[in-house]
């Protein structure tokens, strides 16, 4: 039962997703609101500029039948004539064909924005495969599709019946009226009747839009085992960021170790923890080089004696370097004073090494400030 709810597809499309369907050219589609902009627009453009574009039609119409003796006569003159005609009608209808496009490139802004996918257009043979063409034809989505059409035609339907009903008394009196006041009035109760059916199928688009947001995120809905996969694929498999994060640390490791034997002295604990210092010219306060516990203070102590670096056990000290201090970073300003008592005795163990004479005691007692003491094991 845990696998097949892991299954299911019952969390939301994460946004990975969502960017992987706009690549393949799938997005929210609506084809009522793409109809319904062309279709209003369109009403809105003959309301507007009908009567305009109605009366170049008609002096393009009378300049086409005029028959001049020319024409007659020159055929390259009928063919000058007829490209002046086209360009008078390209003219007239301009204004309709510029509304009508801007109205098919609007329609994509209102379910979210433009999409261009290569991946759409590469063919898919799938999509000629006559099987599935009828098993998407009786599927769910296409018998909503069917819904949706018929209920389009009958409210259309209606709301034409509607209009033609309640405009009808203007209608029959046309039949009254002279020929130039009725083509104009015809052409007034077009428009109006146009216009109602069409803010009509606003109720379609309405209902059509949301259906189509919801169908579309619903398709892309993850299962729970989705997620998680892509959870791994966005942040990496933990295995192998282990295996990185370990390379990482021991790549850090040589780095450290590397720069022991540069180091003016190495404090220990004596065994648990080592940290190695170094104070030269130029530098504004001692500097942590290395430092580590366990088997990490042990290599410090080993590649410190191969390289003859002196140690000094001042448990409290190195527990505390070891705590507050960081990599390649000065030490705290609190431990200025028990660093420099370190430094003081390496100095004249450096001199005693030059010049002989007494042998310098270590400092045994190092003072650390209680709030950097840590509490360890004194090994």
């Amino acid at each position: 039962m845990a696998e097949e709810s892991d299954l299911e597809k019952t969390e939301p499309a994460s946004s990975r997703r969502l960017e992987q369907a706009r690549e393949e050219g799938q997005v929210p589609r609506s084809r009522e609101i793409g109809a319904f902009l062309v279709l209003v627009v369109s009403a809105t453009a003959f309301w507007v500029v009908g009567s305009w574009m109605v009366q170049r039609t008609v002096s393009m119409v009378r300049r086409g039948l005029t028959f001049e003796e020319p024409l007659m006569r020159d055929p390259q003159y009928m063919v000058v004539r007829l490209g002046d005609l086209s360009l008078d009608a390209l003219l007239s209808f301009a204004p309709l064909l510029l509304a009508l496009v801007l109205a098919a490139l609007a329609s994509p802004f209102f379910l979210g924005n433009w999409n261009f996918s290569l991946k759409a257009l590469s063919p898919d043979l799938e999509r000629l495969d006559p099987f599935k063409g009828l098993a998407r034809l009786f599927s769910w989505n296409g018998l909503v599709e069917l819904v949706k059409a018929v209920a389009k035609a009958l409210l259309v339907g209606g709301v034409a019946i509607w209009v033609l009903w309640s405009e009808r008394d203007d209608i029959f009196s046309l039949f009254g009226l002279p020929i130039d006041i009725g083509l104009s009035r015809a052409g007034h109760l077009i428009n109006y009747s146009f216009l109602v059916i069409v803010l009509a199928m606003l109720l379609i688009v309405a209902i059509d839009v949301p259906f189509q947001l919801w169908h579309y995120y619903d398709k892309l809905k993850m299962s729970k085992e989705e997620v998680k996969q892509e959870g791994k694929e966005m942040e990496g498999n933990p295995e192998i960021k282990g295996r990185i994060r370990q390379l990482q640390r021991e790549a850090a490791r040589k780095r450290m170790m590397s720069t022991v034997p540069t180091a003016d002295v190495i404090v220990t604990n004596p065994t648990h923890y080592a940290v190695a210092l170094a104070y030269k010219s130029g530098m504004g306060a001692p500097k942590i080089l290395a430092k580590g516990m366990g088997e990490i203070a042990l290599k410090i102590r080993e590649i410190g004696a191969q390289n003859g670096v002196p140690l000094l056990e001042a448990p409290p000290l190195a527990r505390a370097l070891y705590r507050h201090a960081e990599l390649d970073q000065e030490i705290p300003s609190t431990l200025y004073a028990a660093v420099a008592e370190v430094l003081a005795y390496v100095y004249q163990l450096a001199s005693w090494r030059e010049s002989g004479g007494n042998y310098p005691m270590p400092p045994r007692q190092i003072a650390v400030p209680p709030e950097l003491a840590l509490e360890g094991v004194n090994g």
